[in-house]
């Protein structure tokens, strides 16, 4: 059992590219589970049941561990056993009928999915500023990255043909899909946008201002906050707010909380639980659980 969890650790850092924090707490995670199910009698992964495992959590709530720790654990176990039915070592996941405790959580502020298409059908693609416009809504949308992300892209970093953008958080990077209406925006934002505001033709910057300079945090707040006005949206809206409104919109239409958590960028899957009461039952890719993929 030991190997198969070094092989879903290495699948973590050498396929999935997960951060260290998040590799260490898988490993941290299902390491304990395998010291319980081995206390129970059952030494190889095809020998888990569902019941072993509801066994080992209820006797991590008798324990009083906190109900966000859990949820965490359940998690870990279910990237385990989703990856071990891919890779057939098991023919059926026993992790399945799992059901995380419930976790008082704050939920953060979200547009609604009708909210936010009326605000990405403001910008006016017919100038430059509303063809950038429309592309930094709609790419913020489209990956959920942080508006400090968004405004230090650099045009290599985005990849138009197979709708891909390597978005870098300190020393980390991610690659996050986008949609079919974000790369539309973009395309048409690098044919017949970007050009007029270039100032210095070494720039690598991908938004740029009307000085040619990148674009800041505070002026695409500023740029925000008029195309709320204009949409009629009365809410307290916040860049924050698109990350928020990306993951719950994905988790309501079934993305899985490890697809969301690698698409944000959370080093922790905890930070990600707070959007699990918006996940149905239904499990489906990327290009049908975004409102606009």
């Amino acid at each position: 059992m030991d190997e198969e969890i070094r092989y879903f650790v290495g699948y973590l850092e050498d396929v999935k590219k997960a951060s260290h924090n998040t590799v260490m707490s898988y490993h941290s995670d299902l390491s304990k589970m395998m010291l319980y199910v081995e206390g129970q009698g059952v030494h190889s992964v095809d020998a888990i049941t569902a019941t072993v495992l509801n066994s080992y959590v209820l006797n991590l709530e008798k324990s009083g561990m906190a109900a966000s720790t859990i949820s965490r654990y359940i998690a870990s176990m279910k990237a385990f056993f989703e990856y071990l039915v891919r890779k057939r070592r098991i023919e059926e996941d026993p992790s399945f009928r799992l059901k995380a405790p419930k976790v008082e959580r704050h939920v953060p502020g979200i547009l609604t999915v009708q909210e936010m298409e009326h605000l990405l059908e403001q910008p006016s693609e017919d100038s430059p500023k509303g063809c950038r416009d429309k592309a930094m809504l709609e790419l913020l949308y489209a990956t959920g990255m942080r508006v400090s992300e968004l405004v230090h892209l650099g045009v290599g970093d985005l990849n138009l043909r197979f709708g891909w953008v390597i978005c870098r958080d300190g020393e980390r990077e991610r690659m996050i899909p986008f949609g079919s209406k974000a790369g539309l925006a973009l395309m048409q934002y690098m044919d017949r946008g970007r050009e007029a505001f270039i100032k210095k033709e070494d720039t690598e910057y991908l938004f740029l201002n009307c000085s040619g300079a990148p674009m800041s945090r505070q002026g695409f707040w500023k740029i925000l906050k008029g195309y709320a006005r204009k949409a009629g949206i009365e809410k307290d809206i916040t860049p924050r707010m698109f990350r928020h409104s990306c993951a719950a919109h994905m988790a309501s239409n079934g993305a899985k909380l490890h697809t969301i958590q690698e698409i944000l960028g959370h080093a922790d899957l905890t930070a990600t639980q707070v959007y699990a009461g918006f996940q149905p039952e239904t499990r489906t890719e990327y290009s049908k659980v975004h409102p606009r993929g």
